[in-house]
């Protein structure tokens, strides 16, 4: 169990308290939890799975792959193929089930991992590839992870993206958002759409419409802990379509398809609590979690972050 709280009086109170009912004893300051690493320094809290990730390589015999600097191939076109070769169906799962778990402090694998996982119920040695590519990027920088840091305020911002019809499997787009409090990443989410849309930006507003949902709940949660935001959450998107869309007071046949979407957002537009301005693609930090991203930019993103490895050699 983790206590935490400003008043270190009541947290011995609980603590005893706690004693006196289960067998508990007091561990001193987090360190370790659930396979999640907590390091302290003068910059801040760093959290990371570095012990997971060896664990995982020292299981799956990865000391054989050299180290690579991406995770996925840009246009793997990951699908189900006619003349596929199967592979161990059970191995596969294990796999990919471990690194569903890593993605709580490895956000740059997020949507890698959400690939390979829509494969668990008939995998073949090409989905294999792709799950011991991931494993050689791990291998590369084990021990990355989310520095937090103090920046002074509590504002509430998030970036959203989707990759319209980018799955080769059934077409449906991928949607992704990483939202930040006090200038810290705090959550994110990499998932396919349950239906296909039509458009680009049919995709970039449902895309819009989760990620507002989740910067909304953040901004419930600050409110219940004390710590409401003073100014309008921020969400950056890099459609104009779907930002025009969230914008407009009048609605088209056009947006009919996605009313419950445009209903939910706009409660939240007009009374200022969400702003949607433009922002530039190559700044969508959300990129990393719709598809494959290499090179400079890859690691551009993954800088804005806050994401860095303090186990690397200097």
């Amino acid at each position: 169990m983790i206590v935490t709280g400003t008043n270190i009086s009541e947290i011995e109170k609980l603590q005893c308290r706690l004693v006196k009912e289960f067998e508990m004893k007091d561990l001193g300051a987090l360190k370790y939890f659930l396979g999640i690493e907590v390091s302290r320094s003068k910059q801040g809290i760093f959290l990371s799975q570095w012990k997971c990730v060896l664990d995982l390589l020292a299981e799956t015999g990865n000391s054989a792959y050299e180290p690579v600097n991406t995770s996925i191939e840009v246009n793997h076109g990951l699908t189900i193929y006619p003349d596929q070769v199967p592979t161990n169906k059970e191995r596969y799962q294990r796999l990919v089930g471990k690194l569903i778990y890593l993605t709580y402090t490895r956000p740059d694998i997020s949507y890698e991992v959400s690939a390979v996982s829509q494969f668990m119920h008939n995998p073949s040695d090409r989905h294999m590839g792709a799950v011991n590519r991931i494993l050689a990027y791990l291998k590369s920088s084990p021990g990355k992870g989310i520095m937090f840091s103090k920046h002074g305020h509590l504002d509430i911002m998030g970036y959203t993206d989707s990759d319209f019809a980018g799955s080769k499997l059934d077409i449906k787009s991928t949607s992704g958002y990483v939202s930040f409090v006090g200038g810290n990443l705090m959550t994110w989410r990499s998932k396919k759409h349950n239906v296909v849309s039509l458009s680009n930006a049919e995709a970039e507003y449902r895309a819009l419409h989760h990620a507002t949902i989740e910067l909304t709940w953040l901004h419930i949660l600050l409110g219940e802990l004390g710590y409401g935001p003073q100014k309008p959450m921020v969400l950056f998107c890099h459609n104009t379509a779907a930002i025009e869309i969230a914008n407009n007071p009048v609605q088209h046949d056009r947006t009919k398809h996605v009313e419950l979407d445009r209903n939910y957002i706009k409660d939240n537009l007009n009374p200022g609590i969400v702003e949607v301005p433009y922002i530039k693609s190559a700044d969508q930090l959300a990129d990393v979690t719709t598809n494959a991203v290499s090179g400079v930019p890859f690691y551009t993103f993954l800088s804005k972050l806050d994401m860095c490895d303090i186990y690397a050699p200097t």
